[in-house]
């Protein structure tokens, strides 16, 4: 299950502080038990362009 973080302040400055500087916005979500994908450039690549094709974000994670 993934549920919207909770964040103290001191993080949500953080991530501001990220954001002001990347100039993106940035949407924290936790679970217990997630492990992300370990990907290739080409990998990235083909996930992006689902994306843009889909108008979606994605997040890749290893099942095991």
């Amino acid at each position: 299950m993934w549920t919207f973080s909770k964040l103290n302040k001191e993080n949500m400055d953080e991530i501001s502080a990220a954001e002001e500087k990347l100039g993106i916005t940035l949407i924290a979500f936790s679970d217990a038990n997630t492990k992300y994908a370990e990907l290739d450039a080409n990998n990235v690549k083909e996930i992006k362009e689902l994306e843009a094709k889909l108008g979606l974000s994605l997040v890749a994670l290893k099942v095991d």
